[in-house]
């Protein structure tokens, strides 16, 4: 699921009232209306409205602007802050949150925002009919199961305290809880319009889905509201929510019209049709600075690697062979050479700002003597291996595919290894293909949700039928045994010092995949544009941007 996005830091946890500056937000006085129009270029149009059936990065660009949920991440970084809840606090047992919530929101359509309507979002996220529960990943991602088999659910309920005040509870102890309330798919929504929209009337057809009414006209709190979508033309307008509870937003309208390819939103900035786009090409990144754009580099909250397979490829379960390819690959020479300023060598499967990451381990070298000498060892010297790439794509950790690719695969030749190049395009089987254990090694990476150690290592190697077929290993389920530990370990500082040690171990004694660099993606707007704050997440917000001074 490498659209995830939103989210927050992992301190959240037991008998904590985040009363994080709440009063400050209620103290917010209305923006600067004399404004006209943000249009961003967006990579592609979004599918629907409804934040809790989306996956893609595009659609939550524009739902993140409409939507919001009980916590929210703070701009700029990935730390979480209150948003219509003021502050929360758990039982010792950290199963019971107990939330504060803002008195004077109103949903776009006018109805009031309260426990009850907490209360009314979570159930219809719970209670999916069967049919709708596939298209509902990020619920299944997170708390795993729906009503029919609630006892395996991570949620368990939501109880009404009173308007202000509402519990939901969970089934046990985990660490991303409560920061995943920060994702754009636990958004709280109308009730009254989910229910007349008939929100949860999704349908399979196909490989893909029949959205309800509701899903193209979805009801937020946010500081800007659903105007038009023209299919024709993939432009989506927003219009400013007058009635909003915080600082209005400072455009009247957000305009975000779909454009492919990358060179033709750089064409379309610079004649000024759109006031920016994301992820610009990073040897781009100079000439748009040079030419008065404001090319903002967020920091790096992501982790790119290479997934072997041994699902596929028997030499693969040996760990010199593993080691062998991983000291076979030059990747302080692949971060000068093709990836942006900023990005860094990766020492393990998560960058150094997720609590967990484990200082004391140090990068594997680039020794082609020592990889030819592994393979020797293990009987390897002719190795074969399939080595895959994704094509019509462009990620935050991965600018260019075919070209890091390609380098990675001089350094794997060099040591003797044969590889048998394959592609096939992001969207268009790729992932299937990985999910499928096709591949005996391929390119893939991840951007986190929030911080959180669990949303990384948990989130590749704690499922045992997970992409890089760890079950097939005579350690596998101890992997997914010690993951899953971890996770459950309510004390903070015992919790961060076990994901030291098992990105430690699964570094030094396990290497189930490859962890390359981390790297830093920008964001480009009109050097007319002010209030942009770049997130480490991806995930900006628009309402404080003006353009052209207004």
């Amino acid at each position: 699921m490498t659209a995830f996005r939103k989210v927050a830091a992992a301190g959240a946890t037991l008998a904590m009232a985040a009363t994080l500056a709440a009063c400050a937000s209620s103290d917010r006085e209305a923006g600067d209306s004399d404004a006209s129009t943000f249009t961003f270029g967006a990579a592609g149009a979004p599918k629907l409205f409804d934040p809790f059936y989306a996956t893609d990065g595009e659609t939550f660009r524009v739902t993140r602007q409409m939507m919001e949920g009980l916590l929210g991440v703070k701009d700029g970084t990935a730390e979480v802050i209150p948003e219509l809840a003021t502050e929360w606090e758990s039982t010792k047992d950290g199963l019971d949150w107990t939330f504060t919530l803002r008195d004077d929101v109103t949903f776009h359509d006018g109805e009031k925002f309260d426990a009850q309507a907490v209360c009314d979002n979570m159930t219809r996220m719970f209670e999916q009919p069967k049919d709708a529960q596939s298209a509902a990943e990020y619920w299944a991602y997170t708390m795993g199961y729906f009503s029919d088999k609630a006892a395996k659910s991570l949620y368990k309920g939501c109880e009404v305290v009173d308007d202000t005040h509402v519990t939901i509870s969970i089934n046990r102890f985990t660490s991303d809880f409560p920061t995943m309330l920060s994702l754009e798919a636990f958004s709280m929504q109308s009730p009254k319009a989910m229910e007349e929209g008939d929100a949860n009337g999704v349908k399979p057809q196909g490989e893909g889905f029949v959205y309800p009414d509701y899903s193209m006209n979805a009801v937020g709190t946010g500081p800007y509201q659903l105007d038009s979508h023209d299919a024709s033309t993939e432009t989506t307008t927003l219009k400013r929510f007058d009635d909003y509870w915080g600082d209005a937003a400072k455009t009247d309208e957000l305009v975000f019209k779909a454009i492919p390819d990358e060179s033709t939103r750089r064409s379309e900035l610079q004649a000024g049709s759109i006031n920016g786009y994301d992820l610009p090409n990073p040897v781009d990144w100079q000439g748009l600075s040079d030419e008065g754009n404001q090319v903002e580099v967020r920091p790096a909250f992501n982790v790119l690697y290479v997934g072997l397979n041994p699902a596929t490829n028997d030499a693969l379960k040996d760990l010199k062979v593993r080691q062998a390819i991983y000291h076979a690959l030059n990747r302080g020479q692949l971060v000068s050479s093709q990836l942006p300023e900023g990005a860094e060598v990766a020492t393990q499967f998560m960058p150094s700002t997720v609590t967990g990451w484990n200082e004391e381990i140090e990068p594997y070298a680039y020794d082609p003597d020592k990889a030819k000498q592994l393979l020797a060892e293990a009987g390897q010297e002719d190795l074969e291996l399939q080595f895959a790439l994704p094509t019509e794509v462009t990620r935050p950790y991965m600018p260019n595919p075919q070209a890091i690719h390609d380098a990675l695969r001089t350094d794997l030749e060099a040591v003797g290894i044969t590889v048998e190049t394959v592609s096939a395009p992001w969207n268009g089987g790729y992932l299937d293909n990985v999910l499928n254990h096709n591949y005996d090694a391929y390119l893939l990476g991840w951007t986190g949700d929030y911080d959180s150690a669990n949303n990384f290592i948990g989130t590749f190697f704690a499922d045992e039928s997970n992409d890089f077929s760890t079950y097939t290993m005579p350690w596998g389920k101890q992997l997914t045994k010690e993951l899953h530990a971890a996770d459950g370990t309510v004390d903070d500082a015992e919790r961060e010092q076990a994901y030291k040690d098992l990105n430690r171990k699964i570094m030094e004694e396990y290497l189930p995949g490859l962890p390359i660099s981390h790297s830093p993606p920008a964001i480009v707007v009109g050097g007319d544009v002010e209030g942009l704050v770049a997130s480490p997440l991806t995930a900006e917000t628009f309402d404080a941007v003006t353009v052209g001074g207004k």
